[in-house]
Protein backbone atom coordinates (compact mmCIF):
# COMPACT_ATOMS: atom_id res chain seq x y z
CA UNK A 1 0.00 0.00 0.00
CA UNK A 2 0.86 3.66 0.24
CA UNK A 3 2.84 3.28 3.46
CA UNK A 4 5.08 0.36 2.57
CA UNK A 5 8.08 2.68 2.26
CA UNK A 6 7.57 4.09 5.76
CA UNK A 7 10.77 4.28 7.77
CA UNK A 8 11.34 1.34 10.17
CA UNK A 9 12.00 3.83 12.99
CA UNK A 10 8.55 5.32 12.40
CA UNK A 11 6.92 1.89 12.68
CA UNK A 12 8.85 1.11 15.86
CA UNK A 13 7.91 4.44 17.43
CA UNK A 14 4.26 3.96 16.57
CA UNK A 15 4.31 0.45 18.04
CA UNK A 16 5.91 1.72 21.23
CA UNK A 17 3.27 4.43 21.62
CA UNK A 18 0.50 1.91 20.95
CA UNK A 19 1.80 -0.39 23.68
CA UNK A 20 1.00 2.35 26.21
CA UNK A 21 -2.72 2.10 25.37
CA UNK A 22 -5.19 1.52 28.19
CA UNK A 23 -6.86 -1.50 26.58
CA UNK A 24 -6.33 -3.98 23.77
CA UNK A 25 -9.05 -2.36 21.68
CA UNK A 26 -7.49 1.05 22.25
CA UNK A 27 -4.15 -0.48 21.23
CA UNK A 28 -5.61 -1.57 17.90
CA UNK A 29 -7.28 1.78 17.37
CA UNK A 30 -3.96 3.52 17.92
CA UNK A 31 -2.13 1.29 15.44
CA UNK A 32 -4.60 2.09 12.63
CA UNK A 33 -4.95 5.83 13.39
CA UNK A 34 -3.01 8.42 11.42
CA UNK A 35 -3.33 11.35 13.84
CA UNK A 36 -3.49 10.48 17.52
CA UNK A 37 -5.30 13.73 18.41
CA UNK A 38 -6.98 15.01 15.22
CA UNK A 39 -8.73 17.79 17.12
CA UNK A 40 -5.30 19.44 17.46
CA UNK A 41 -4.83 19.36 13.69
CA UNK A 42 -8.29 20.31 12.39
CA UNK A 43 -9.46 23.68 13.72
CA UNK A 44 -12.61 23.26 15.84
CA UNK A 45 -12.56 19.60 14.84
CA UNK A 46 -13.42 16.43 16.71
CA UNK A 47 -12.58 12.82 16.07
CA UNK A 48 -15.08 11.57 13.50
CA UNK A 49 -17.27 8.60 14.51
CA UNK A 50 -15.65 5.35 13.50
CA UNK A 51 -16.37 1.67 13.73
CA UNK A 52 -15.19 1.79 17.35
CA UNK A 53 -18.20 3.96 18.24
CA UNK A 54 -20.70 2.13 16.01
CA UNK A 55 -22.42 0.35 18.90
CA UNK A 56 -21.05 -3.11 18.29
CA UNK A 57 -21.06 -5.50 21.23
CA UNK A 58 -17.37 -6.37 21.27
CA UNK A 59 -17.95 -8.93 24.02
CA UNK A 60 -19.62 -11.15 21.42
CA UNK A 61 -16.21 -11.68 19.82
CA UNK A 62 -14.02 -14.23 21.60
CA UNK A 63 -10.68 -12.38 21.56
CA UNK A 64 -8.73 -9.41 20.23
CA UNK A 65 -7.72 -11.22 17.04
CA UNK A 66 -11.33 -11.80 16.04
CA UNK A 67 -12.16 -8.22 17.01
CA UNK A 68 -9.42 -6.87 14.74
CA UNK A 69 -10.58 -9.14 11.92
CA UNK A 70 -14.14 -7.89 12.31
CA UNK A 71 -13.08 -4.23 12.36
CA UNK A 72 -11.05 -4.75 9.19
CA UNK A 73 -14.02 -6.48 7.56
CA UNK A 74 -16.43 -3.59 8.16
CA UNK A 75 -13.99 -0.70 7.72
CA UNK A 76 -10.64 -1.32 5.99
CA UNK A 77 -12.05 -3.78 3.45
CA UNK A 78 -14.87 -1.60 2.01
CA UNK A 79 -13.17 1.77 2.55
CA UNK A 80 -9.73 0.90 1.19
CA UNK A 81 -9.17 -2.42 -0.55
CA UNK A 82 -12.53 -2.69 -2.33
CA UNK A 83 -12.58 1.02 -3.14
CA UNK A 84 -9.30 0.62 -5.02
CA UNK A 85 -10.66 -2.39 -6.90
CA UNK A 86 -13.82 -0.53 -7.86
CA UNK A 87 -11.99 2.56 -9.10
CA UNK A 88 -9.41 0.58 -11.05
CA UNK A 89 -12.01 -1.61 -12.74
CA UNK A 90 -14.50 1.17 -13.49
CA UNK A 91 -11.70 3.28 -14.97
CA UNK A 92 -11.53 0.74 -17.81
CA UNK A 93 -15.29 0.04 -17.88
CA UNK A 94 -15.11 -3.33 -16.15
CA UNK A 95 -17.62 -4.70 -13.66
CA UNK A 96 -15.53 -6.64 -11.14
CA UNK A 97 -16.48 -9.17 -8.49
CA UNK A 98 -14.40 -10.56 -5.63
CA UNK A 99 -14.97 -14.34 -5.41
CA UNK A 100 -13.76 -14.68 -1.82
CA UNK A 101 -16.41 -12.17 -0.71
CA UNK A 102 -19.27 -14.44 -1.68
CA UNK A 103 -21.39 -14.43 1.49
CA UNK A 104 -21.18 -18.23 1.73
CA UNK A 105 -17.38 -18.11 1.71
CA UNK A 106 -17.34 -15.32 4.31
CA UNK A 107 -19.77 -17.17 6.59
CA UNK A 108 -17.72 -20.35 6.27
CA UNK A 109 -14.51 -18.48 7.05
CA UNK A 110 -15.98 -16.96 10.21
CA UNK A 111 -17.01 -20.42 11.41
CA UNK A 112 -13.49 -21.77 11.07
CA UNK A 113 -11.40 -21.98 14.26
CA UNK A 114 -8.61 -19.44 14.55
CA UNK A 115 -6.04 -22.23 14.27
CA UNK A 116 -7.14 -22.78 10.68
CA UNK A 117 -6.43 -19.14 9.87
CA UNK A 118 -3.26 -18.43 11.83
CA UNK A 119 -0.74 -21.12 12.69
CA UNK A 120 2.96 -21.06 13.55
CA UNK A 121 3.07 -17.31 13.00
CA UNK A 122 1.66 -17.60 9.49
CA UNK A 123 -1.66 -16.10 8.38
CA UNK A 124 -4.11 -17.49 5.80
CA UNK A 125 -3.00 -20.97 6.87
CA UNK A 126 -5.84 -22.93 5.27
CA UNK A 127 -5.48 -21.08 1.96
CA UNK A 128 -1.77 -21.80 1.96
CA UNK A 129 -2.46 -25.53 2.34
CA UNK A 130 -4.67 -25.45 -0.74
CA UNK A 131 -2.09 -23.47 -2.70
CA UNK A 132 0.63 -25.97 -1.82
CA UNK A 133 -1.21 -28.49 -4.00
CA UNK A 134 -0.80 -26.37 -7.10
CA UNK A 135 1.94 -23.78 -6.53
CA UNK A 136 5.65 -24.27 -5.71
CA UNK A 137 6.29 -23.79 -1.97
CA UNK A 138 8.82 -21.01 -2.54
CA UNK A 139 6.01 -18.90 -3.99
CA UNK A 140 3.54 -19.69 -1.22
CA UNK A 141 5.95 -19.09 1.65
CA UNK A 142 7.79 -16.02 0.39
CA UNK A 143 7.34 -12.68 2.22
CA UNK A 144 4.38 -10.53 1.25
CA UNK A 145 5.24 -8.07 -1.50
CA UNK A 146 2.32 -5.69 -1.36
CA UNK A 147 1.82 -2.83 -3.79
CA UNK A 148 3.93 -0.15 -2.16
CA UNK A 149 4.76 3.02 -4.01
CA UNK A 150 7.63 5.29 -2.89
CA UNK A 151 5.50 8.28 -1.90
CA UNK A 152 7.84 9.14 0.98
CA UNK A 153 10.73 9.49 -1.45
CA UNK A 154 8.61 11.38 -3.98
CA UNK A 155 7.67 13.95 -1.36
CA UNK A 156 11.37 14.54 -0.75
CA UNK A 157 12.08 14.69 -4.48
CA UNK A 158 9.80 15.36 -7.47
CA UNK A 159 6.71 16.13 -5.36
CA UNK A 160 8.45 18.26 -2.76
CA UNK A 161 7.59 21.61 -4.36
CA UNK A 162 3.96 20.51 -4.85
CA UNK A 163 3.68 19.46 -1.20
CA UNK A 164 5.39 22.59 0.08
CA UNK A 165 2.90 24.76 -1.78
CA UNK A 166 -0.10 22.85 -0.37
CA UNK A 167 1.32 22.84 3.17
CA UNK A 168 2.64 26.40 3.23
CA UNK A 169 2.05 27.97 6.64
CA UNK A 170 0.44 31.14 5.31
CA UNK A 171 -1.87 29.09 3.10
CA UNK A 172 -3.00 26.88 5.98
CA UNK A 173 -3.62 29.95 8.15
CA UNK A 174 -5.51 31.77 5.41
CA UNK A 175 -7.78 28.85 4.58
CA UNK A 176 -8.57 28.20 8.23
CA UNK A 177 -9.12 24.45 8.16
CA UNK A 178 -5.93 23.23 9.81
CA UNK A 179 -3.63 24.24 12.62
CA UNK A 180 -0.34 24.82 10.77
CA UNK A 181 2.00 24.09 13.67
CA UNK A 182 1.79 20.25 13.92
CA UNK A 183 1.52 19.92 10.15
CA UNK A 184 4.53 22.11 9.42
CA UNK A 185 6.58 20.37 12.09
CA UNK A 186 5.95 16.94 10.62
CA UNK A 187 6.35 18.12 7.07
CA UNK A 188 9.75 19.67 7.81
CA UNK A 189 10.88 16.55 9.68
CA UNK A 190 9.74 14.37 6.79
CA UNK A 191 11.21 16.56 4.04
CA UNK A 192 14.57 16.70 5.86
CA UNK A 193 14.57 12.91 6.39
CA UNK A 194 14.57 13.30 10.17
CA UNK A 195 11.44 11.16 10.54
CA UNK A 196 8.86 9.57 8.25
CA UNK A 197 5.35 11.02 8.50
CA UNK A 198 3.76 9.91 5.23
CA UNK A 199 0.67 8.47 6.96
CA UNK A 200 -0.08 11.81 8.61
CA UNK A 201 0.85 14.09 5.75
CA UNK A 202 -0.89 12.28 2.91
CA UNK A 203 -4.33 12.85 4.46
CA UNK A 204 -3.70 16.60 4.56
CA UNK A 205 -2.16 16.70 1.10
CA UNK A 206 -5.05 14.88 -0.57
CA UNK A 207 -7.57 17.22 1.05
CA UNK A 208 -5.56 20.27 0.02
CA UNK A 209 -5.18 19.00 -3.55
CA UNK A 210 -8.89 18.16 -3.78
CA UNK A 211 -9.86 21.58 -2.43
CA UNK A 212 -7.55 23.36 -4.85
CA UNK A 213 -8.98 21.41 -7.78
CA UNK A 214 -12.69 21.49 -7.03
CA UNK A 215 -13.39 24.31 -4.56
CA UNK A 216 -10.86 27.04 -5.24
CA UNK A 217 -11.22 27.04 -9.04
Amino acid sequence: GLYGSELPSRRLRKTGQALASASLLEFYRWTVSHWREPEKVVIDGTDAPAVFEAGYDWSMLPDLTHTMMFIDTVSFLPNDILAKLDRASMAVSLEARVPLLDHRVVEFAWRLPLSMKIRDGSGKWILRQVLHRYVPPELVSRPKKGFSIPVSQWLRGPLREWAEELLAEDRLKREGYFNPRPIRRRWEQHANEEQGWIRNLWNILTFQAWKARWIDT
